[in-house]
């Protein structure tokens, strides 16, 4: 049998991920047929199909989901021996890193982290990918990542976990309840809820302040976005919860009044998660300072807070 190639088992990779053609060239930012052609030679060398194609899917065989398992491994161990190589160079911080962040705090701050890392160390080229936990969670097990921001515990014993800050929880509503007074958890059981959609941690853990386990749909109206929530506010349509970071950003356009709630109130914690294995942990422990240095100078820390803090919901 021909040897095979690392091309080979990312494209192998990346088509058992997506199971569909198109968007694993995406991924592989090579074309269709090229990628196609690799994973048809591949099969005629190993003389029996990895994939069953359809009409609108394609899926592993059996053999194949046991040779997608052991490239996986593979690619992971190559990403290792790269992060070996990185993690020797002279430079405290140099080369590719790739940061996940989940989206309730992306856009809040990860300009500001990005900004202090290219000042503070120029031979650093930073990869940047928003999506919600348990999707990063899975790229930093399968190496695609060096390291993520996300809201703790991610309760993952095979990641060392790093707190960052902490934040409360604000209420958004319509600009004419200003002067109501501020509902209690309770009371917010009764009122028409606006929340992030479901997949993202600061649904559950609002949902958890709220002492609601199970979405009804009368009451909950689910958005992809904190900027659509506050819009939806600012129109009237109910009142929602927003992270504290967010609040100078998103409620400047929009009709709406911010209040906290009386203690005990509802924060959540991020920190950020890396692989206990890899090489970079001398690294990431400095990126890790650097982000919490941009959280302070936006006024969050460990101690600002005031409550007891929401266990970390799976995002």
């Amino acid at each position: 049998m021909q040897t095979l190639t690392l091309k080979q088992l990312r494209y192998v990779d990346a088509l058992a991920r997506q199971g569909h053609f198109g968007r694993a060239a995406e991924l592989c930012s090579v074309s269709q047929p090229a990628l196609s052609m690799q994973i048809r030679d591949l099969e005629a060398a190993l003389g029996t199909d990895l994939f069953e194609r359809g009409a609108r899917e394609v899926r592993l065989t059996q053999f194949g989901e046991a040779f997608s398992a052991r490239a996986r491994e593979i690619l992971r161990a190559v990403e290792d021996l790269g992060d070996l190589a990185r993690a020797a160079q002279g430079a405290p911080l140099a080369g590719r890193l790739r940061l996940g962040i989940i989206p309730t705090v992306a856009p809040y701050l990860l300009p500001r982290i990005i900004s202090n890392l290219v000042r503070d160390h120029a031979g650093l080229d930073i990869h940047a990918r928003e999506t919600i936990t348990p999707r990063l969670l899975e790229e930093l097990a399968d190496g695609r990542l060096d390291a993520a921001i996300v809201a703790l515990p991610a309760s993952e014993p095979s990641l060392t976990e790093v707190e960052l800050f902490a934040e409360e929880f604000l209420l958004v509503r319509p600009a004419s309840e200003a002067n109501r007074p501020v509902p209690s958890a309770e009371s917010l059981r009764e009122m028409h809820l606006l929340l992030l959609e479901e997949g993202h941690c600061f649904r559950d853990q609002a949902l958890e302040f709220c002492t609601m386990t199970a979405r009804r749909p009368q009451e909950v109206m689910d958005g992809s976005s904190l900027t659509t929530l506050v819009q939806m506010v600012g129109a009237g349509i109910g009142v929602t919860l927003i992270p504290e970071m967010a609040v100078a950003l998103e409620t400047r356009l929009a009709t709406v009044s911010i209040a906290r709630f009386a203690p005990p109130r509802p924060t959540r914690r991020i920190g950020m998660v890396w692989r206990r294995t890899s090489p970079l942990s001398r690294q990431l422990a400095l990126v890790a300072e650097s982000v919490r240095m941009a959280a302070a100078e936006l006024g969050l820390g460990l101690g600002d807070a005031k409550g007891p803090g929401l266990a970390g919901a799976a995002q």
